[in-house]
C-alpha cells in the first residue's frame, strides 16, 4: 500500500465503537514498516479552553493574541499536545507532513501562535491515533475506514460537527447512501 501520509481516514458507518465512529483522522505518519500515526480532527475539546491551556502551560501572553481549535486527537498519550498547522512556519521539532501541512510537538508554535505569529492556520490536538505495522493496511481492506485526499478546510476550521460528512462529499460519497452490515444473496 502507498504512503498514506497527508491523507484523511474517514471512518464507514461500521465502525461504531468510541472514540472512532464517524471521525475523521488526518494521518500525520504512514509506513509499512513503522505503522501509523494521526489525530482525530473532529472531536471538539471543550475542556479547557485555548486561553486555559496556555495559562497551564505558561506560555505568555494570557490571553493569547490568537486563538485556535483544540480537539482530542486521540486515544494514545492524550495528555500531550500536537499543532497541525500549515507549512508557512517550522520550528524544532517540526515534521514536514507534505508540502502544504507540518506537524509540531514543542512549545514554540504555542508561543508564536500566542503572541499572534507563527502559522496561518492551526489547530491543537491532545493525544493522536496509532497502528501497529500492517495494522491500519488491514483495517483498510476490511473497510474500515475510507482514504480520502485532504483539504485545508476540512483541517482547519472548527465547524467539528460537519468534518465527517464533508470529507465523504470529498470524494463523492453521500454518507446517507452507505451502510453498516452486508447484504446476502
Amino acid at each position: 500500500m502507498a504512503d498514506l501520509s497527508g491523507r484523511l481516514l474517514v471512518a464507514m458507518p461500521a465502525l461504531t465503537t468510541p472514540p472512532f465512529a464517524h471521525s475523521v483522522i488526518y494521518l500525520c505518519a504512514h509506513s509499512p514498516q513503522d505503522g501509523a500515526m494521526g489525530l482525530v480532527i473532529n472531536r471538539r475539546l471543550s475542556q479547557p479552553d485555548f486561553v486555559g491551556l496556555m495559562e497551564q502551560l505558561g506560555v505568555e501572553p494570557v490571553p493569547p493574541q490568537r486563538q485556535i481549535g483544540l480537539c482530542a486527537g486521540g486515544p494514545v498519550a492524550s495528555e500531550r499536545g500536537f499543532v497541525l498547522h500549515s507549512a508557512d512556519w517550522s520550528g524544532d521539532g517540526s515534521l514536514a507532513v507534505d508540502e502544504a501541512t507540518t506537524l509540531t510537538a514543542s512549545l514554540d508554535v504555542l508561543r508564536a501562535i500566542a503572541a499572534g505569529e507563527g502559522p496561518r492556520r492551526a489547530m491543537l490536538a491532545l493525544g493522536h491515533a496509532a497502528w501497529s505495522p500492517g495494522q491500519l493496511e488491514d483495517e483498510i481492506a476490511a473497510n474500515v475506514w475510507l482514504s480520502v485526499p485532504a483539504e485545508e478546510a476540512i483541517l482547519f476550521d472548527r465547524d467539528f460537527d460537519t468534518k465527517w460528512r464533508r470529507a465523504l462529499h470529498r470524494v463523492g460519497v453521500d454518507p446517507g447512501q452507505l451502510v453498516s452490515g452486508i447484504g446476502h444473496a
